[in-house]
């Protein structure tokens, strides 16, 4: 866990993250501003907490990276914190966050932050299967296609309601099994990251919500077999996959700790367990990653 303060203006380097701030005012500054940062890394898979403070009241804090909007809340200390996403497909190097910030009453002032992302190798397996465990056969191309479809729809998707708050918690007890972000080759062919975590579930095993959320989607899918996506809001999704049985419906609201399912191994998978995948405002980022750094 890294964790650094800087006020505006101030560069800060260090051996795993480099926070760059540098201040562009748009209009005369009225007030001081004061930035953090909370990461495991800034890194490809990753979440980082952004914080903005001030002894001013803000009416409205608003950021843009990586071609997407970065929505912030007011906290109960004072403070307005936004979660900024990178996706896995992020390049390293240096990447523009544009800070808007609106006090009460006064004019706006505009930080530009550079996110200096640093390079993260993540482990390749290699393995040689029969063909049948490779390729779909031709008859369930159209329904996989489908299914991608809808899903990217959701995705895409930025809800204006945020269901989530607080610290984020383990869907299932058991522990993680298989690393966020590592490659597999099937018989020479590369396939896409895992984009997803797994975890040590048995079958039966209950399915909870990690945070606030409605239920968007429900079914058996090709791959995934029974699922469930949650709609946190602010373009936090949580997708829920190889499941035995669903226990909501689409359009249902549910709490953190409510039971969504039970863990199985439906889809494409060798055996019983649960695979999580977490997107933010489309971003592909480790679920562990959110988890660690809103814990309190």
């Amino acid at each position: 866990m890294s964790e650094t303060r800087l006020p505006c203006g101030f560069i800060i380097s260090f051996s795993i993250v480099t926070l760059l701030a540098v201040e562009t005012m748009t209009w005369a500054q009225p007030f001081a501003v004061d930035v953090s940062h909370r990461a495991r890394s800034v890194a490809p898979g990753e979440a980082v907490l952004v914080t903005v403070s001030t002894a001013t009241r803000l009416s409205y804090v608003v950021g843009q990276v990586f071609d997407r909007t970065v929505r912030f809340f007011h906290s109960t200390d004072g403070s307005w914190r936004g979660l900024v996403g990178i996706d896995l497909l992020v390049e390293p190097g240096d990447h523009v966050l544009r800070l808007d910030i609106t006090p009460v009453g006064g004019a706006g002032v505009r930080h530009d932050y550079v996110l200096s992302v640093s390079d993260k190798s993540y482990p390749t397996r290699r393995l040689t299967v029969e063909p049948r465990y490779v390729e779909p056969p031709p008859d369930v191309v159209e329904r996989i296609v489908r299914e991608a479809e809808r899903q990217a729809v959701i995705f895409a998707t930025d809800t204006a309601e945020r269901h989530w708050k607080g610290a984020w918690s383990r869907p299932v007890p058991g522990a993680d099994t298989s690393a966020f972000g590592s490659r597999s080759v099937f018989n020479g062919q590369p396939r896409r990251p895992h984009s997803g975590a797994d975890f040590r579930a048995a079958e039966g095993t209950p399915v909870t919500a990690p945070n606030g959320g409605k239920v968007v989607l429900t079914g058996d899918t090709y791959f995934s077999g029974g699922s469930v996506i949650l709609d946190h809001g602010w373009g936090m999704y949580s997708y829920f996959a190889h499941l035995s049985k669903i226990e909501v419906e689409e359009h249902d609201v549910v709490s953190q700790g409510d039971v969504v399912g039970l863990a199985g191994s439906t889809g494409r998978v060798t055996g019983p367990h649960l695979h999580w995948t977490l997107r933010l405002s489309g971003a592909q980022v480790d679920p562990l990653s959110v988890i660690e750094i809103l814990a309190p």
